[in-house]
């Protein structure tokens, strides 16, 4: 017997595959772009506030903690952009990534603005210990 060959089916849609498929690649392209400049941009107002924050122990270390720890969460959004447009899917450990820092992030802040600010009322440490919960 005889198997019978189906024919393949073909994707109807109203663009073809190929133009969503370069719209997609474009767009991403330019997403990257923007995250690089915002990134560098991001960069260089850490620095400025760094030089500028008086006293510089211990605000301006938390400060420039806090906004390496947020450029770096930059970078990573920027590489998951550039892994999807290379290998053409999202890689979702970066997402984890990402995750973890942002809450080391917060936690390394609040911890810090509870540990070196004394004169906190109970309702202020109430509400950062509840964001940090």
């Amino acid at each position: 017997m005889k198997k019978e060959q189906r024919p393949a089916r073909v994707e109807t849609s109203i663009l073809p595959i190929k133009y969503v498929d370069l719209i997609e690649d474009v767009f991403h392209a330019i997403l990257a772009i923007a995250l690089f400049i915002i990134g560098i941009g991001a960069f260089f107002y850490s620095i400025k506030r760094l030089i500028e924050t008086a006293p510089f122990f211990p605000n301006g270390m938390i400060q420039g903690v806090n906004d390496i720890l947020f450029i770096v969460i930059i970078l990573e959004i920027l590489r998951t952009v550039i892994s999807r447009f290379t290998d053409g899917v999202y890689q979702l450990d970066k997402f984890l990534i990402i995750g973890v820092i942002a809450a080391v992030r917060h936690i390394l802040t609040v911890g810090a603005s509870l540990t070196l600010t004394a004169s906190k009322s109970d309702e202020a440490f109430r509400r950062a210990y509840m964001s940090w919960v």
